[in-house]
C-alpha cells in the first residue's frame, strides 16, 4: 500500500466538505474511493478521525492512510500463459489469444486474463479489475493495455474517453468491399436478443474507420480504427453495412463462398469457428512522462492460415 499521505488545507478549500476537499487535493484517486477510505476511518483531521461531511478550515492538517482501491472479493491468481509485450512500473501491454476471456463474469468465474495478470503481478489485486481499462471479446485476439497504478488507470480511462488511444484492428469479412470509409451509427442493446448489440436509434454514438487491405473473390481483408469503443462495435458496424466478419457466430450470418472455390479453402473456412478479428496495433502517450508508445501484434496462426488458404486458392484458380 502507498505510504501515509500528509496534506495541509489551503485557503481556497476553507469551508469545503472533507470528501470534496480530498478529491480536489488528490485527483489521482476517485471520489468514491476516498469516501470509502473516510468511512473506514483512514482519514484524520488535526489528529482526529472524522466523517466525510466534516467542514475544512484553512491550515487543517489532514492525514490519509490509503487502503485497497477495490471494494470487492479478490479474484484468485492463476498460473496461465501470458504474453507480455511491454511492461514498466506503471503499465503493461498484453497480446491476448483468441478464446481467452478478459475478466471473470457469469459462467466464467476464473481461468481468465485477469487471473493470469494477478499471478504475474500480485500488486494488481489492489486495482479494480486488476488494472484492465478496456477489453476484447473472448474470441478476438490482440493487444490491450493494463494499468499497474491507480493514477495511471484513471488517466488511461480518460485518454480512452478522449479517443487519444489509437486502436487498430484487422478483420476478414464476407463480400468484396469496394473502398474504405467511415461507419457512423449508434449502437445499443438489441431490443429482443438481449445478449446482442445492434445499430438502433437512441443508442450510444459510435464510429469506425476502415480501409481495404486485400481482396479475394468472396472476401475482403480490412484495416480498422476505432473512433469510439462500444461493445461489439466493429462486429455490429460491419454487419450493418453488409460485410459481416468471417466466423462471427452472432453477427456473421451465412458463410459466403466464391464460385469455384477449392476444397482446401472451403474446409479451412468451415473450420474457422471464431470471428476473424485481431487487435493488431495500439498507440498512446505514456500516462507518466508522455512518451509516445506504439505496439504491433502479428496475426495469430489460425487467421494467418486462413488468409494463406484464400491466397493459395486464388493462385490455383
Amino acid at each position: 500500500m502507498p505510504a501515509k499521505i500528509q496534506l495541509t488545507v489551503p485557503d481556497a478549500l476553507a469551508g469545503e466538505r472533507l470528501d470534496r476537499g480530498l478529491a480536489t487535493l488528490l485527483p489521482d484517486y476517485s471520489r468514491t474511493v476516498l469516501q470509502r477510505w473516510i468511512r473506514e476511518g483512514r482519514v484524520a483531521c488535526n489528529g482526529a478521525i472524522v466523517g466525510q461531511r466534516q467542514r475544512l478550515a484553512a491550515g487543517d492538517a489532514l492525514a490519509l492512510e490509503p487502503g485497497r482501491i477495490v471494494d470487492a472479493p479478490v479474484d484468485q491468481p492463476q498460473a496461465r500463459p501470458l504474453e507480455v509485450i511491454y511492461e514498466d512500473q506503471h503499465l503493461l501491454v498484453i497480446n491476448k489469444p483468441a478464446g481467452e476471456i478478459v475478466h471473470p463474469g457469469a459462467g466464467a468465474p476464473d481461468q481468465t486474463l485477469l487471473n493470469a495478470l494477478l499471478h504475474h503481478r500480485p500488486a494488481l489485486a489492489d486495482l479494480p479489475r486488476a488494472g484492465i481499462v478496456h477489453r476484447l471479446d473472448k474470441d478476438t485476439s490482440g493487444l490491450l493495455v493494463v494499468a499497474a497504478r491507480e493514477p495511471v488507470r484513471l488517466r488511461l480511462i480518460e485518454e480512452l474517453k478522449r479517443h487519444a488511444v489509437d486502436r487498430g484492428y484487422v478483420a476478414l469479412v464476407y463480400g468484396q468491399v469496394v473502398a474504405g470509409g467511415r461507419i457512423e451509427a449508434p449502437i445499443g442493446r438489441h431490443p429482443v436478443h438481449r445478449v446482442r448489440m445492434a445499430v438502433r436509434a437512441g443508442g450510444r454514438p459510435a464510429a469506425t474507420h476502415f480501409r481495404v487491405e486485400e481482396r479475394f473473390p468472396a472476401h475482403t481483408l480490412l484495416r480498422l480504427q476505432l473512433e469510439t469503443g462500444r461493445t461489439h462495435q466493429i462486429r455490429v458496424h460491419l454487419a450493418h453495412i453488409g460485410y459481416p466478419i468471417v466466423g462471427d457466430p452472432v453477427y456473421g450470418g451465412r458463410a459466403r463462398l466464391a464460385a469455384g472455390m477449392g476444397e482446401t479453402a472451403r474446409a479451412t473456412l468451415a473450420a474457422f469457428r471464431r470471428q476473424a478479428l485481431h487487435a493488431a496495433s495500439l498507440a498512446f502517450s505514456h500516462p507518466v512522462g508522455g512518451k509516445a508508445l506504439s505496439f504491433q501484434a502479428p496475426l495469430p496462426g489460425d487467421l494467418q492460415a486462413l488468409l494463406e488458404s484464400l491466397r493459395a486458392d486464388v493462385g490455383d484458380g
